[in-house]
């Protein structure tokens, strides 16, 4: 792992493959870190010619955590947006989206193909709609627009990701119990959830850093960032939508209306696929994103 200075904030960071390869940046999703983008996945990127970068968003990991402000109150919240509000919070999406593009900065890489998962893959909408000659191409993974007509999850998972869970350090059980429930009612059918493989990958992830109010603080920048299908109809970059059709948390709707929101975008709708990326589709969406950034390359050689 390394770390740099980027948009004002300490960013963690590590890559794989040559360094002189077109690159692909990978941003995670809410309240996860870097890892959940696992090594498989990232060398199964890497052998197709590309430097995969993944990251650590601003609170989560090992990247500055926004530890002086508070985590939002999410009663008030949505009460101040349901009365046409803008709540005060640190930050937004955008200002997620410029870390990424300092990131990028910072290691002299003019343009890459951008992956973003969950939260992710708005951070990376936004990147390719407000940045778009930083962006090669773009690939939205379980991701949505922010448009307010589209279906929510159900109540038992809302309340699950926000209710605060035990604290690890006092309660180790309970807090993977809590953790291995909700990975669990967020998977598809038809891959098998592996608890073993979560619960090492939750404990990695303590180890590294625990702030569920920087998860917090990652919901409040969502909730702000509001609707964004204006600007991802200015996407020029070639474009990939995944979801999975058993998505319980983002619904697979958010993904189809991503997919008419951005040009000329392919959606890629994967059956029995929930909120989760299982090792059994690393291949096939290793692939797609391959051919997504081959279609930019073969823009980039038109005359």
């Amino acid at each position: 792992m390394n770390t740099l200075q980027a948009n004002g904030i300490e960013l963690a960071y590590d890559s794989f493959g040559d360094k002189a390869n077109e690159a692909i940046l990978l941003i995670a999703g809410l309240g996860t870190q870097m890892i959940r983008w696992t090594g498989p996945f990232c060398e199964e990127l890497a052998a197709r010619g590309y430097r995969v970068i993944r990251f650590d968003n601003r609170d989560a990991g090992c990247s500055t955590h926004f530890s002086q402000c508070p985590p939002p109150d999410f009663s008030t919240l949505a009460a101040t947006l349901m009365a046409g509000q803008r709540p005060d919070v640190p930050y937004t999406l955008y200002d997620m989206a410029a870390d990424a593009i300092s990131l990028l900065d910072v290691l002299s890489i003019d343009r890459a193909h951008v992956v973003g998962r969950s939260m992710g893959g708005m951070v990376a909408q936004i990147m390719a709609s407000e940045h778009p000659e930083r962006v090669l191409s773009l690939t939205s993974i379980m991701s949505s627009t922010g448009n307010p007509e589209l279906p929510h999850a159900a109540p038992d998972i809302l309340a699950m990701m926000t209710r605060p869970g035990p604290n690890p350090f006092s309660d180790e059980p309970g807090f993977l119990a809590h953790s291995l429930a909700f990975a669990r009612r967020i998977s598809g059918s038809e891959y098998p959830f592996d608890g073993e493989v979560h619960r090492r990958l939750v404990l990695e992830e303590i180890q590294r850093a625990y702030d569920p109010g920087g998860t917090g603080r990652q919901i409040a920048a969502m909730a702000v960032t509001g609707d964004r299908r204006s600007r991802l109809a200015a996407i020029t970059a070639p474009a990939l939508i995944v979801h999975g059709t058993d998505d319980p948390l983002i619904l697979p709707a958010c993904g189809e209306d991503t997919a008419i929101s951005i040009p000329h975008a392919d959606l890629m709708l994967i059956d029995g696929m929930g909120h989760d990326l299982p090792p059994a589709l690393y291949q096939t969406i290793a692939e797609a994103i391959d051919q997504t950034a081959r279609r930019a390359s073969t823009m980039e050689a038109r005359p």
